[in-house]
């Protein structure tokens, strides 16, 4: 547990090199599934690569302090992949809709990490 603060210090420093860039803002439909509607804004961050090879995702709340407050690791069994999602400056709200964004399916789970 001693290395907790580093993780999160190594996000951080992650996050300051890179941009967020908003490719999915909050009520805007997924480009593939025209039946799921983005309740908190969606995107990446710019110039990092993540497991399925793009970019690490992040959820990016309307928490006034813009800060890495969690992520949420996800085992997507259609693609056989997993991943973690970064999520930015939610509230308990938007963590918990971004939760069950990731839970909803039979082919998707995943846990939700709070920052301490």
């Amino acid at each position: 547990m001693e290395y907790n603060i580093e993780f999160w210090n190594a996000l951080d420093c992650l996050m300051q090199q890179s941009e967020v860039i908003i490719d999915r803002p909050k009520g805007t439909v997924h480009p593939k599934y025209p039946d799921f509607l983005y309740e908190v804004d969606y995107g990446y961050l710019r110039d990092t690569v993540s497991m399925d090879g793009n970019e690490i995702d992040v959820w990016r709340g309307t928490h006034k302090e813009q800060r890495i407050d969690a992520i949420i690791c996800t085992i997507d069994l259609m693609k056989k992949d997993s991943e973690i999602k970064i999520l930015i400056g939610c509230t308990e709200e938007e963590k918990e809709k971004i939760y069950h964004t990731h839970n909803n399916s039979a082919y998707m789970k995943g846990i939700l990490i709070r920052r301490l």
